[in-house]
């Protein structure tokens, strides 16, 4: 085990010790490795993006998948959908699309020689949704989003609507296209667990795409896991002990991200207008949880917060002038913070 895989404080014991609770983590490990296999029946290639669309859904989180068009970005999100037992919906944003057609509207109905008004639900209320280039469409639009990722409901003229459960948000855009476009504000940003970003295929890879695809294929997906097997993942990940130095750690990447710090490095005084937010630590402690879980073990390493880093980080750091004008990136201020970030000293 090398050092930042170590986990920190001896005495911190798993508090996942029943049967039950083991069987849920087995049952959990399983469902994944049978989803991959049946996500390989159609999509070829970007293993690290899958596993972290799966560590997003078991921790009860949102994705924003970024990436050049024709790298199979919409087909990833509803195969996914298509495997899993549950509802589904689908929205293409565009500019003249309205918050009404996402969250729904009131119509006036007749009722027994009177008229009321009825509230019909919108394509909002489902378990998994694809906000499909969600980039295309205004901010007025794109806000009828943030009340239901975060809080799990809708108001509409005063009443509040749940959403179901689990409840799973995972928006397409594509970074290359600028015209016609809106860009998502910070906020929304923040609602994001990840941002995943898909690269160009291997050429192996991009050939076996190119001959599967070119041929008759009735790929038949089999369903191995359901909304009440996605919940059950999404508590037990929740009892998973984080030691404290490990959340420390995680803190700390975050804090050194924020120019107006006294303790923060000298390149982000540099290149960063504005660091990540708390949403960002906390993040990072939950979805290496999931990742723990997945891993066979049963608390969060240092080795799981730096592996999801970038991905729970990368949409929460916003660069200045000095940044792009140097053709600074990102994920060049996030891996100097893992550079340059020390970890806690370990009794180990």
């Amino acid at each position: 085990m090398t050092d930042i895989e170590q986990v920190v404080d001896a005495e911190e014991v798993a508090e996942i010790d029943s049967s039950d609770d083991l069987s849920l983590v087995k049952k959990m490990q399983e469902g994944r490795d049978q989803i991959i296999a049946e996500i390989r029946k159609v999509i070829i290639g970007q293993e690290d993006i899958i596993d972290e669309l799966l560590i997003a859904l078991f921790a009860g989180g949102h994705c924003l998948v970024t990436g050049v068009p024709g790298l199979a970005k919409t087909l990833l999100i509803k195969t996914v959908a298509d495997i899993l037992k549950v509802d589904f919906s689908r929205i293409q944003f565009t500019p003249d699309l309205m918050p009404a057609d996402v969250v729904g509207a009131e119509i006036v109905e007749e009722s027994d020689g009177k008229r009321v008004l009825k509230f019909i639900k919108g394509p909002i209320f489902t378990n998994i949704l694809l906000a499909d280039e969600i980039n295309r469409t205004p901010p007025k639009t794109q806000s009828s989003l943030l009340e239901a990722m975060e809080e799990r409901q809708v108001t509409a003229a005063g009443v509040t609507y749940p959403m179901s459960a689990p409840f799973f948000v995972l928006a397409t855009q594509n970074p290359i296209e600028l015209e016609g476009t809106y860009p998502l504000p910070e906020a929304q940003l923040d609602r994001f667990m990840f941002k995943i970003e898909l690269g160009y295929l291997s050429e192996e890879d991009e050939v076996k795409v190119v001959s599967t695809t070119t041929q008759t294929n009735d790929t038949v997906l089999s369903h191995p896991l359901s909304g009440e097997d996605i919940l059950e993942f999404q508590r037990i990940a929740r009892q998973v002990p984080a030691a404290e130095a490990v959340i420390q750690y995680a803190v700390r990447l975050v804090h050194a991200s924020r120019p107006q710090t006294e303790n923060r490095p000298q390149f982000i005084k540099d290149w960063v207008s504005w660091g990540a937010g708390i949403r960002a630590s906390q993040n990072l402690i939950l979805a290496g949880k999931v990742r723990a879980l997945l891993l066979g073990r049963y608390n969060v390493s240092y080795g799981d917060v730096r592996a999801l880093a970038p991905s729970v980080m990368r949409h929460r750091i916003i660069l200045n002038f000095h940044a792009e004008a140097e053709r600074i990136t990102t994920d060049d201020v996030i891996q100097r913070l893992l550079d340059e970030v020390p970890q806690p000293v370990s009794d180990l």
